[in-house]
């Protein structure tokens, strides 16, 4: 069976396809990333910025804000990727999360509570205080091992250090498939993009780091590289240091290929500023994930999910991202970024 083929008839058939003439079955796993917009407790920690969070300057109904928060993101999470796989993702990065707690109280939302998610993060030193993590369906993804990998980066005006997000890999087995995932969260473009530039150039080259330490032990690892890059798929950062492939049959051992490229091409963005698209998002992936055999889990998919509810209907951002926090109030939106995910498949074996 040619591989066109194959998709049309899981994309139709959704987790398992087992039609009598071929006894094939195959299971998929949706794997995405979501920018969270200020997820942020109510409660003033007095070693962090938090104080200049969105919840924190409403002057009332903070609690109820955040219940409605938590809720909106539980409603998007647990809608990425449904469409196919019937289900919510098995595996979910995030970011711009406070602490831990945030993230307790989100996978014990009510969308969420029965998917038992568990969590993989470590408090990054961010001056805001905020993080990346990563949730996991504990039936399907067991961590083996967390490490964060800390950014050292300057001001180039001050020369000071600026703290900001770590790196977190995670390495585990999905479904028994060693697999790596690195969560990021590059540095913003505040300032200007050309002055922040420096900043993330800084943080592809320590995620190139992480990469090669992974492909010296075994060039044949697995690896998912997501997050809020800050950056699109032309820039700099990512062109020039990680190089991705656009088409996965270029990418050779140890290479990436990067499926938002040409998404990019096409004009498709995650987040928008002054009716200017960016796609800022995005999950890489190592060139194991593209051989032909399906007898471990193999790329499917990429998409940008960006369903009508996530979008402004009205007004000067008629299109855009429905976001949480507009105006200095609560908007009871979603976020300023559309999340991205990717599909793997794998062939079940009778």
């Amino acid at each position: 069976m040619n591989f066109s083929k194959l998709l049309l008839l899981i994309s139709l058939f959704g987790v398992q396809w087992s039609p009598k003439a071929q006894e094939r079955q195959f299971k998929i796993h949706t794997v995405a990333f979501y920018n969270l917009e200020n997820l942020f407790d109510v409660i003033d920690d007095p070693n962090k910025l938090d104080e200049y969070s969105p919840i924190m300057e409403l002057k009332s109904g903070r609690d109820v804000v955040y219940a409605k928060k938590l809720h909106n993101m539980a409603r998007v999470m647990s809608d990425i990727g449904f469409d196919t796989s019937k289900t919510s993702p098995s595996i979910i990065g995030i970011c711009e999360v406070e602490n831990r707690k945030v993230i307790q109280d989100l996978i014990n939302d009510s969308l969420l509570i029965n998917e038992a998610y568990g969590i993989a993060h470590k408090d990054s030193p961010d001056s805001r205080g905020i993080d990346v993590a990563l949730l996991y369906k504990k039936a399907h993804f067991k961590p083996t091992q967390i490490n964060a990998y800390k950014l050292k980066i300057f001001d180039d005006q001050t020369q000071k250090q600026v703290y900001t997000r770590d790196q977190l890999l995670v390495s585990g087995r999905l479904d028994n498939d060693p697999v790596h995932i690195i969560v990021n969260h590059w540095p913003s473009r505040r300032g200007g993009e050309t002055r922040s530039k420096p900043k993330r150039i800084a943080a592809a080259k320590l995620n190139k780091r992480i990469i090669d330490s992974l492909q010296v032990i075994n060039p044949y690892s697995k690896i998912i590289i997501m997050g809020d890059f800050n950056d699109n798929p032309n820039s700099y950062s990512i062109k020039s240091i990680l190089k991705p492939e656009k088409e996965s049959y270029k990418v050779k051992l140890k290479g990436l290929y990067n499926p938002y490229m040409n998404l990019y091409k096409k004009g498709v963005g995650t987040t928008a500023y002054r009716d200017n698209w960016s796609l800022f998002d995005q999950i890489m992936l190592s060139k194991p994930f593209l051989e032909s055999e399906y007898n471990t889990y193999r790329f499917y998919k990429a998409g940008i999910y960006n369903k009508h509810y996530l979008i402004h209907k009205q007004g000067k951002y008629k299109g855009y991202p429905y976001r949480s926090w507009s105006n200095g109030g609560f908007s009871n939106g979603y976020s300023d970024h559309f999340p991205v995910y990717v599909q793997l498949i794998k062939e079940v074996e009778k």
